[in-house]
């Protein structure tokens, strides 16, 4: 929407419009009555009758002809009259002084020249505004922008066509005149001479005078009345009017050029402009209009002008367009009018009975309706029925024919009477209207903005000649209201209520006035009004009163009352007229008959009043007559010689309003008690019963329906409303209350309410008796107030106190403005106990609680204390989410930080009250790191070995806690090494794709044999373990070992573990061989047999294990031996790993040792090592006390052939061996558990193999000898039995020198050859099975020779020991294995022992 321009006009409000029913529709005059309470305070009012109402138009079209009036818009408006009277003025002189106006243009506006001069002026003039420079000033308030020198532009102007004019005005421009000469009668004859510059005129008598006397003194014909010289004759001027000369220099203001037209002197030019303004009024048109004729003009002006079909031109737009032209001087729009047309002789737009518009007898009720302007005005409740003549435009209507811009303009109806206008068919009537009590304000604000009008016009309002703009005067304070009437619409106007307006385009309204008892005080007072304005009476208001007191009988008491009061005043005062008159001198008086004249011819000659009652006259003026107020404006005659005309006497007029009176006496005795009643104050006051009993009379007494009577029955209705209402109020809450307060209750009262009702109800002019109990109840719903105020204003206030208030108000049936503030601070309270208990709690206040309590609180309406929370909440939740995200970065953070850094954190968030979880998070991170550091610190001031577990347990909480533990690195490092010291050990021992763990490979086994076999137990005679030793727990299966070693706490109890397992291993084989020999035997049913891994019977090519000594299908295993092979075979089961060189072994074991680390691995291996060496110095003792044949390699026997029976067939089957096996049988018991031993280690070694390939020879040999040779070699072989047991017990000490010690320096001249110890007995072979011998064996020197002197020997077995000889001072032969040299360094280095190199000082290059 297009933004308004700040002049652009704006709408008052609207008047009142009302839709009566058809029954309040029925009698015009009481529907007025009942209405006017309402519609006298706008003044006008619009009446929409009933759907249906549409009376036929009854005015004879063909026979309406008139003259219109013509009106030019930008005169009508007060204010632009004003300035176009100016511009007339300063047009008029210059067009005197010769010159044509042209006004100028400033900023692209016509210059304002009215309000440039009135400025000027109101800063005292234009010499004051050019010394002071006010011309800037007066450019901005003439509304220019500035800083664009508009001021010397205006200066200009002004100084150029104001400036003389003014000077002119004040007088300034008569010059003093000095000479002036003028020839004897020659002057009449004189032709009307100019002097103009460049040309000179000279008279033939004076040039004649020269040529014949050139010596007599030349006198000037023409000379300056000014400077009287008749030099500069170029510059002399002649007045057009009196033929005046004047020098153009010597004129105030000089003349810079000789006008061009007519010229008047100064003199001249005061005469002309000092003749009389005529008064403005309206001219006719030159032509006569038929209704068709005036309609298709006006049709075709709204349809040009506004460039549209008249019908879609907007009613707004119309309104704007027409409040600019009337305010615009440069815009001369003229309309025409056709106002007051007289109804009577072309007829009334309203049928008529006997007229000539014929009526149909569906309309004959348009006749006598009373909303009929031609029966309204004449009904009997109008008092005008009693003004004998006919009115025109009062008693019989006038019609009024529009066009568009044709305008009414701000007048009042004669008398002060209503009036009511009626628009028949035609585009609307837009209406302004301002109340009657207005009517004196509007006067003198429009006598203020323009006075130049009312100086030459007094009466101009009368004139109906002047608008102004309703914006202007609402500027002013003066109450505006406007209409829009639409065809078939009444608008009526109040007494003294000012109206205008203008016609939207071509309509046909008809008008006519009224008036009722309420208006007899107003028309009496208009009189009076008209007096001082010396303005015509439409009709004498005395002779209309004293007509109605003369028919007293036929008044009803309302009009005779209301006559009886104003026969009162004009009784009173014509009583103290005519005595003036009297005490002034008046002798004569008679009687006059007044009602006989015309209104014309007694009329005041000095304030045109009608006179009826008296009139004073003078004999010499005939026809002449004043009233009592200006007698002395008669003549100049004597007083005495006047007479008093008299209608009565005041004898006679007594009578008539005592018979008025008397008609009206009950009426005014009932109207004295309403009117004592209902003016009654305080305790005076009467009961509601009163008020009722005062009706009933009434209507008893058939007391008309005045103003008395509604009054009275208004003040009784709403005395019953407030009673009926103060009643409900007191008798507690409604049905229709919410107790959740959500809604107020239909109809409720607020405070404000209840408390302007408990004033009404004081107000009021009867007393009520629930007003005291209503006013109790107000003072308790303010008390309930000030606490709420109270309560409110608190910084922290009582959840319970302001729900004890919420409980109270229920009992107010009054709309509570703190309920819902109290609704409000009830949450904020309880939102604000709820933050206090949270952070009452720092344990579980939660970032989630903080957020919640803040969302809760957002929804919160606003307050200091809920704010201050809120920032401390806010601010706290920013904090804790800062920190929380700290230490979730921290603990996140790769890699971790110090746990200096952490500990830091962890300080500044100690403070937080609240629950912060990565922030305890921190703290728990940073305890578990302390813990952490702490047992590793405890570990390695311990100084103990590490056990693997401990290690990997170590490392996994030290990975697990996000804190930069330094040792940390060192244990995963450690643990690194024992990682790929673990797979190196696996891949030493273990083959490839191996199911076997590098664990169990290593340990001696607990479970031996098939799965379902039974579990062997421990033989009770073998006491492998020493009886004061604690017993370990039972090893059945590998993760009991590896338990069990892990929980060691040194190698001492992890030796000690798997010597117990050692023992249970030799022990299951033990009888696992035995079990599967005896299966073996050839009593045995072959058929019946499982053997191999498939669970089936022996046949054909078989394959025997030497360790389980089971048989295997060839077809079944894979041959792990060749033909030529020299090694026993072993079944799958049995060769568990590869077997690697001791030397490997001990490689490994090195190793370990240095990294530092037990491990259950490690152990095994240890034991493993330390099993190995014990079997080879066993392997060495038996040898030498069974005088066995040096160990060493031997070729392989072929396959033996093996029949076994079958008990259940004849059939024979055969099946064989393809390798030699021990037989068992003859074999003693220390051979057996060595080669057993022997095939059970997992390192392989050459004295396994000497000792099988020694036995499997001397088989045969042992087979034959005798019982007799067999007892001293198994009591050797028990004593050798117990040495090995003794040996058993000694467990080997991981602890050493450092291999770095150990390393021997190189001396080539030096070199010594490693030493091969071989044993040299040979068992022999036997090919069949025979129970076990036993060899003697005794101790010899040959043993000491095996012994190492190491301090920690490992004692390695096998084939060939390498053996290395200090070059020292000692001399003696170590292991290369427990002195950590190996092959390569024997050869090529120098070796001296420890000893040595301690006492000698050597040291090993």
């Amino acid at each position: 929407m297009s933004q308004s321009r700040p002049d652009e006009f704006k709408a008052p409000p609207e008047c009142p419009v009302f839709e009566p029913s058809w029954e309040e529709f029925g009698d015009p005059y009481t529907f007025i009555n009942k209405i006017r309470p309402i519609a006298e305070k706008t003044g006008i009012c619009k009446v929409r009758p009933p759907p249906g109402w549409q009376p036929p138009f009854a005015c004879d079209v063909d026979r309406l002809h008139f003259v219109p009036r013509i009106q030019r818009l930008n005169e009508l408006e007060a204010q632009t009259r004003v300035k176009l009277n100016f511009l007339d003025q300063i047009a008029k002189f210059w067009d005197l002084q010769g010159c044509t106006l042209k006004i100028p243009h400033v900023e692209r506006k016509i210059l304002d020249l009215y309000t440039l001069n009135k400025l000027v002026a109101d800063e005292g003039g234009f010499d004051i505004v050019c010394r002071d420079r006010r011309w800037t000033k007066i450019a901005l308030q003439m509304g220019f922008a500035p800083g664009k020198a508009v001021g010397s532009h205006l200066r200009g102007h002004y100084e150029r066509i104001l400036y003389p004019y003014n000077l002119f005005q004040s007088g300034a421009n008569l010059l003093t005149v000095c000479v002036k000469t003028e020839p004897g009668e020659a002057g009449e004859s004189k032709p009307n001479l100019r002097r103009r510059m460049g040309s000179f005129v000279a008279k033939p008598e004076s040039v004649t005078c020269f040529e014949k006397n050139p010596f007599d003194l030349q006198v000037d014909l023409v000379v300056c009345l000014v400077c009287g010289s008749g030099g500069d004759e170029d510059r002399l001027l002649l007045c057009d009017g009196c033929d005046d000369s004047y020098h153009t220099f010597c004129l105030i203001p000089p003349l810079h050029d000789v006008p061009k037209g007519d010229w008047r002197c100064p003199k001249c030019l005061a005469q002309e402009c000092s003749k009389p303004h005529e008064g403005f009024g309206f001219e006719q048109a030159s032509r006569d209009y038929s209704l068709r004729a005036f309609g298709q003009m006006a049709d075709a002006f709204k349809s040009d002008y506004f460039n549209m079909p008249v019908h879609m031109v907007p009613t707004e737009l119309v309104e704007k367009e027409f409040w600019r032209l009337v305010g615009a001087i440069d815009e001369d729009v003229t309309v025409e009018y056709g106002a007051d047309i007289a109804s009577k002789e072309f007829g009334s737009g309203f049928p008529i009975p006997n007229g000539k518009f014929k009526v149909s007898p569906a309309d004959e009720k348009y006749l006598k309706c009373g909303w009929n302007l031609n029966n309204l005005a004449m009904m009997k409740p109008s008092v005008l029925t009693h003004v004998t003549a006919d009115i025109c435009g009062m008693t019989l209507p006038w019609l009024y024919v529009g066009m568009c811009f044709s305008s009414f303009c701000w007048h009042i109806e004669d008398h002060w009477s209503y009036s009511i206008n009626y628009l028949h068919w035609g585009e609307p009537k837009t209406w302004y209207g301002a109340p009657g009590f207005a009517a004196e304000q509007l006067e003198e604000v429009m006598k203020k903005l323009a006075p130049e009008l009312f100086e030459s016009q007094p009466d101009l309002l009368h004139q109906l000649v002047t608008i102004m703009n309703p914006n202007t005067l609402m500027a002013h304070g003066v109450p505006i209201y406007r209409t829009n009437q639409c065809a078939g619409e009444f608008v009526i106007t109040f007494p003294r209520a000012y109206h205008s307006g203008f016609n939207q385009g071509f309509n046909f309204a008809e008008a006519v006035n009224f008036c009722t008892v309420d208006w007899m005080p107003l028309g009496r007072q208009c009189v009076d009004h008209y007096r001082m304005l010396h303005r015509y009476n439409v009709f004498s208001h005395d002779e209309m009163v004293c007509n109605m007191a003369s028919k007293a009988d036929t008044l009803n008491m309302v009009l005779a009352s209301a006559v009886h009061k104003d026969m009162l005043i004009m009784i009173r005062e014509e009583q103290q007229q005519r005595e003036k008159v009297k005490k002034m001198g008046v002798l004569h008086c008679k009687e006059a008959k007044y009602d006989h004249l015309q209104d014309d011819e007694r009329q005041c000659i000095k304030c045109k009043t009608t006179c009826y009652l008296s009139a004073v006259t003078c004999s010499c003026s005939p026809g002449i007559l004043v009233c009592l107020h200006h007698i002395s404006d008669l003549c100049s005659c004597p007083i005495t010689s006047y007479t008093l005309n008299y209608r009565y006497t005041l004898d006679d007029l007594f009578p008539m309003m005592n018979a008025v009176k008397q008609r009206a006496e009950l009426y005014d005795e009932w109207a004295s008690r309403v009117t004592e009643t209902l003016e009654a104050k305080l305790e005076k006051k009467k009961s509601l019963p009163v008020f009722r009993a005062l009706i009933v009379e009434s209507e008893s007494k058939l007391f008309p329906d005045n103003d008395l009577l509604r009054r009275l029955r208004l003040v009784t209705q709403d005395a019953e409303k407030c009673s009926s209402v103060a009643q409900q109020l007191l008798n507690g809450k409604r049905q229709t209350r919410f107790r959740c307060g959500s809604e107020k209750s239909r109809s409720q009262l607020t405070v404000e309410e209840l408390s302007s009702f408990v004033r009404q109800l004081y107000n009021l002019s009867c007393s009520l008796p629930q007003a005291p109990l209503l006013k109790e109840l107000l003072n308790r719903i303010e008390d309930f107030q000030q606490h709420s105020e109270k309560v409110l204003a608190d910084e922290l206030p009582s959840i319970a106190e302001i729900q004890s208030l919420l409980d109270v108000s229920f009992d107010f049936d009054v709309e509570l403005p703190e309920l819902p503030r109290l609704r409000v601070r009830l949450e904020q309270a309880r939102w604000l106990e709820a933050v206090q208990q949270a952070s009452a709690q720092p344990a579980t206040l939660s970032l989630e609680t903080m957020r919640r309590l803040i969302d809760q609180g957002v929804g919160l309406s606003p307050h200091p204390s809920v704010e201050k929370a809120m920032a401390r909440l806010q601010e706290q939740l920013t904090v804790s989410e800062h920190w929380e995200d700290k230490a979730s970065s921290l603990l996140k953070a790769r890699p971790p930080h110090s746990i200096e850094t952490l500990r830091a954190v962890a300080d500044k968030t100690s403070g937080i009250p609240a629950y912060l979880p990565n922030c305890l998070l921190l703290k728990d991170t940073i305890r578990k790191a302390q813990e952490w550091l702490q047992e590793a610190e405890e570990l390695q001031a311990s100084g103990s070995v590490l056990m693997v577990d401990s290690l990997s347990d170590m490392v996994l909480r030290g990975q697990a806690i996000q804190v930069h533990l330094e040792p940390l690195d060192k244990l995963e490092s450690l643990m690194a090494e024992v990682q790929e010291w673990k797979e190196s050990a696996a891949t030493t021992f273990l083959h490839k794709d191996s199911t076997v763990t590098l664990l169990e490979v290593l340990c001696p086994r607990c479970e031996v044999g098939n799965a379902g076999s039974p579990k062997r137990k421990v033989k009770k005679g073998k006491e492998s373990l020493k009886s004061n030793k604690k017993k370990t727990p039972r090893l059945n299966t590998l993760s009991d070992v590896e338990k069990a070693l892990s929980e060691t706490k040194d190698s001492t109890s992890a030796m000690a573990t798997l010597e117990e397992l050692r023992v249970r291993e030799m022990e299951a084989f033990s009888n696992l061989r035995a079990a599967n020999e005896s299966k073996l035997l050839p009593t045995a049913d072959c058929m019946n047999l499982k053997v191999c891994v498939c669970q089936k019977a022996p046949m054909g090519a078989m394959l025997q294990c030497e360790l389980c000594r089971d048989a295997f299908h060839s077809v079944c295993v894979k041959d792990l031996s060749d033909s030529c092979e020299t090694r026993p075979w072993l079944c799958p089961q049995c060769h568990r790993s590869e077997k690697p060189p001791l030397n490997k072994a001990l490689s490994l074991l090195t190793s370990l040792r240095h990294i530092g680390v037990r491990l259950p691995e490690g152990d095994a291996l240890h034991y493993l090592v330390e099993r190995t060496i014990n079997w080879q110095q066993r392997a060495q003792q038996i040898s030498q006390s069974c005088n066995l044949p040096e160990l060493e390699e031997r070729p392989g026997t072929p396959p033996t052939l093996t029949c076994c029976w079958s008990r259940t067939s004849h059939t024979q089957t055969v099946f064989y061996t393809e390798q030699r096996c021990i037989p068992l049988q003859g074999l003693s018991w220390d051979l057996d558990e060595l080669i057993v031993e022997g095939l059970l280690l997992q390192v392989s070694l050459p004295e396994v193999q000497s000792l099988y390939h020694v036995l499997l020879d001397r088989t045969s040999s042992w087979h034959t000898n005798t019982d007799s040779d067999q007892v001293p070699t198994n009591k050797n072989l028990v004593n050798n039995t117990h040495h090995k047991e003794k040996k058993a017990k000694r467990r080997l000490e991981t602890e050493g020198l450092d291999a770095e010690r150990r390393v021997k320096n190189k001396k080539p001249s030096h070199k010594r050859q490693k030493m091969n110890k071989k044993n040299l007995q040979r068992r022999p072979t036997s090919t069949s099975s025979s129970p076990r011998s036993d060899f003697s064996q005794s101790d010899d020197s040959e043993e000491e020779i095996a012994v190492c002197p190491a301090e920690r020997c490992q004692q390695p077995e096998g084939d060939e020991v390498d053996w290395v000889q200090c070059d020292g001072s000692c001399n003696q032969w170590f292991h290369q294995a427990c002195v950590g040299v190996t092959p390569e360094m024997a050869e090529k280095e120098d070796y001296i022992c420890v000893r040595c190199t301690l006492n000698d000082g050597h040291t090993r290059k």
